[in-house]
């Protein structure tokens, strides 16, 4: 296990090229490259991506959810068809600046009279898209997100049963968002969890960076280890969540010090 940030802690401060060479400047060890439109998600970009990245491990991508997402599920032909182009072409660019999991959402649940899922469906859907994905050897990754699919626990092992291949991202602060406690997530994605977002929250429910806030890690992180985890540790917070850059690299020498603590 080891520590991480994801460049969407850096979203509207840098872009994603500059935002590489800062956490690499940082010391930083390990980084998911949130992707957040279509221009980012070309061969040329990722060329780029991979000449910024210095010693960074890029141990995920994270695509902009609404852009396209949904569409995968979707009935329509065209639109699913252009859903998947779109798919490809992401997945085949993130292979260049060294991603081999891609952190998904999947459908949204915007309409409050959704029908629950059919997941034998749904399940077909999931491998289609994992197939894509390993085409270019990426691992789809389903993440709990309290607005889209995988919002509450249990339904990650539902699809699981129909997409064997499917992994687990583990967000803590979606997990508080969901109003669910974050133990059952884990033992819901238990021994399928690929990566996991950190964040921390203070007395006044502000998310803020690990370490800076209430929430008990040690807890969390020996809960992970316990459950077969042994990945990266991605601290995912806003920009507005902290000051000086230097704070994300304390935040990771903090949550590395609680692994190594728990061996």
């Amino acid at each position: 296990m080891y520590s991480g940030v994801s460049t969407a802690s850096l979203f509207l401060r840098e872009f994603n090229e500059d935002a590489l060479t800062v956490l690499n400047g940082l010391g930083v060890r390990s980084t998911e490259v949130f992707l957040t439109t279509f221009s980012e998600y070309t061969e040329e970009f990722a060329r780029l991506l991979l000449a910024r990245r210095g010693a960074l491990k890029v141990n995920s991508v994270h695509l902009l959810n609404t852009q396209f997402e949904p569409q995968l599920f979707g009935q329509h032909p065209r639109a699913k068809a252009d859903a998947f182009r779109i798919l490809d072409g992401a997945m085949a660019s993130a292979r260049i600046f060294g991603a081999e999991r891609y952190t998904f959402h999947g459908i949204t649940r915007l309409k409050k009279n959704s029908a629950p899922p059919d997941y034998k469906k749904t399940g077909k859907s999931f491998c289609e898209i994992s197939e894509c994905c390993a085409a270019h050897g990426v691992r789809l990754c389903l993440e709990n997100v309290h607005w889209a699919f995988y919002n509450e626990p249990g339904i990650f092992g539902r699809v699981r049963e129909y997409c064997p291949d499917l992994s687990g991202v583990f967000d803590v602060k979606q997990a508080r968002l969901s109003c669910y406690p974050y133990q059952m997530y884990i033992k819901d994605m238990e021994g399928c969890i690929s990566h996991v977002h950190l964040s921390d929250v203070n007395e006044r429910g502000k998310i803020c960076l690990p370490g800076k806030g209430t929430f008990d890690f040690e807890e969390c992180l020996r809960r992970l280890k316990d459950a077969g985890f042994d990945g990266a540790a991605l601290i995912e917070v806003y920009a507005n969540d902290y000051g000086d850059y230097r704070e994300l690299k304390q935040a990771c020498d903090y949550i590395d010090e609680i692994i190594y603590k728990i061996g």
